[in-house]
């Protein structure tokens, strides 16, 4: 996998957690910075793990689905992508009025990441070393959700759900970029 291809696979995977940081900056009224930072560092921290996790146990399964590694991967990057675009309609009030405590920020992180674990899981299908995707996927959230926080603050919630629609559809053109080419 390319490293615009790997970028493009952090783009995509941030995007949710961009717009949770973007709803989180409306809501945060003092301490702006700090909020930002522990916005990025939480969700940068997940959006690192997560991948890795995925790969490990990626690797384990791959001999058992070498044959149609190339489905799974398509398979899993088409239904995060479409997830993300289906979440991207289904906003709550609450969650943009949700408080941002370590048990709050921990949730979030967690269900914002949920989406790596997957892409990390068809990174072992695809052989690409999990290092280099890992590091990037984790700089990219963690300087998303940081902006995020700052252009929430600033600007509203006016771009927040047409992001994870972009992210969701990146994450689809990505699997079908990968089948096409197992295809041909």
């Amino acid at each position: 996998m390319s490293a615009s291809a790997i970028f493009l696979v952090a783009l995509g995977l941030a995007m949710d957690a961009f717009a949770v940081s973007v709803a989180g900056g409306v809501a945060i009224k003092r301490n702006k910075l700090k909020s930002a930072l522990k916005f990025g560092s939480f969700f940068g921290s997940f959006q690192m793990v997560m991948p890795a996790i995925g790969w490990m146990a990626g690797v384990r399964l791959k001999g058992f689905l070498a044959g149609i590694d190339h489905w799974v991967a398509f398979g899993l990057l088409a239904f995060i992508g479409g997830k993300m675009i289906y979440g991207s309609w289904k906003i709550d009030e609450e969650e943009r009025q949700a408080s941002f405590g370590l048990k709050e920020m921990l949730v979030l992180s967690g269900a914002t990441s949920i989406d790596a674990l997957a892409a990390g899981f068809s990174f072992a299908f695809l052989q690409v070393s999990i290092v280099l995707p890992v590091i990037v996927i984790g700089a990219v959230t963690f300087l998303l959700s940081f902006l995020g926080v700052v252009i929430g603050n600033t600007a509203g919630h006016f771009f927040e759900r047409k992001l994870e629609a972009a992210g969701g559809l990146i994450l689809m053109a990505i699997g079908i970029k990968i089948l096409m080419e197992h295809l041909r």
